[in-house]
């Protein structure tokens, strides 16, 4: 969904990240408010004025996007839902959460929270621009202030259309998830309705650009193309969560894998281990103990002529959180955990001994023949709002 990301800020323990599509929407609603909104609302003024305005305005829209995914982070993290960060994109903002709500009533607290933060931003600005109005040096500031008012307005509103993922549609799902215990099955339908809302902006967007409203039509088709693709994409993403959380990494990994001593050199451990095998992870063990492990991808940014010198473990990596795993931790835990230390791969630990590796290419198999097969995980648990 994202491309290159700028890292903004921390905020409340959430790091804030700005997709660099943002930068264009930004330009695109300064320029819309400084050409067309203000010029309307506020005649009379000069272009630097509007440019002001316009720019302000923009800034303030993205402060109130950042408040809104916050307020849908700072419930989540209430439940112990993990969130990885915010970041903005052209489409407005995402709260990236690590795992599903665990219960229909925490995804329902955690889905009104930003709108209902976009409310009380909506109700500020309005306090703001009747106050400035009242003043007659603060008449631009006013301007700008009710635009905010109306922004948020519009923000709660289109996002409270029970339409998944939207807000909305999370309390629309929440609602059917507590009726019938089964997440998967409400997703399912609340996704369905997400990707008809999506075809109706579509055919808004159609329906504008035949009327030769040319910047409304591309954009009502965007964004309703985006949400019917992430409304599919999210029923997809659960489906997969849910299988991965059903099957045990012992099931998935390698048994036994080839090890090698921490003594030899880097030397040895390719001509001997890695050419002798193609495997590109190996065990570090030492007086029969697992100490760590050790990569193709660690000896890339080693010069050839330390391969000699150097011994395996002087460039292991160490046994920790980071590269082990228990053999019952789920296979949804295993991925997180890579995607966490950047590993593709993760030994397989139980009371000291090595087990196995798992890889994700092996976890990626697994979900395939799942699919061929056409075996899906069993429905969630039942719990109530």
């Amino acid at each position: 969904m994202f491309g290159a990301q700028i890292r903004l800020f921390r905020l409340m323990g959430f790091d804030v990240n700005l997709d660099v599509s943002w930068i264009f929407i930004a330009l695109l609603i300064s320029w819309t408010l400084a050409t067309g909104y203000f010029p309307a609302y506020s005649p009379g003024l000069t272009p630097l004025a509007y440019w002001s305005m316009g720019i302000v305005g923009a800034a303030g829209l993205f402060l109130s996007i950042v408040l809104h995914e916050l307020a849908h982070s700072v419930v989540a993290r209430r439940y112990d839902i993990p969130i990885s960060g915010i970041t903005l994109f052209i489409f407005g903002g995402v709260a990236h959460m690590e795992k599903e709500p665990p219960t229909p009533r925490s995804e329902l607290l955690m889905a009104i929270a930003g709108p209902i933060a976009s409310l009380g931003l909506a109700v500020f600005f309005y306090v703001v621009a009747s106050a400035l109005a009242a003043t007659e040096a603060g008449a631009t500031a006013a301007a700008v202030a009710g635009y905010l008012a109306l922004i948020n307005l519009i923000v709660a509103i289109f996002n409270m259309v029970p339409a998944f993922p939207l807000d909305g549609g999370r309390v629309y799902r929440a609602w059917l998830w507590g009726r019938s215990g089964d997440i998967v099955a409400a997703t399912q339908r609340a996704s369905k309705v997400g990707q008809g809302f999506g075809l109706v902006l579509i055919a808004l967007g159609v329906m504008n650009l035949f009327s030769g409203n040319l910047v409304a039509g591309i954009w009502w088709g965007l964004i309703g193309l985006f949400l019917y693709s992430a409304s599919r994409g999210s029923y997809a993403q659960l489906q997969m969560q849910q299988l991965l959380q059903s099957e045990p990494v012992s099931r998935v990994m390698t048994r036994d894998p080839l090890t090698v001593p921490a003594d030899i050199s880097l030397r040895r451990l390719v001509d001997e281990h890695i050419y002798g095998s193609f495997h590109e992870t190996f065990p570090v063990m030492e007086n029969g103990t697992l100490v760590g492990c050790i990569g193709v991808a660690d000896l890339r940014a080693i010069d050839r002529a330390e391969w000699e010198r150097r011994s395996v473990r002087d460039t292991m990596h160490p046994l920790s959180r980071l590269n082990a795993i228990a053999p019952g931790a789920t296979a949804e835990e295993a991925l997180r955990l890579m995607r966490e230390g950047g590993n593709s791969r993760l030994m397989v630990v139980s009371g000291g001994r090595l087990n196995g590796i798992v890889a994700l290419r092996d976890i990626m198999r697994l979900v395939r023949l799942r699919e061929e097969l056409g075996e899906s995980a069993g429905p969630a648990p039942r719990s109530s709002l």
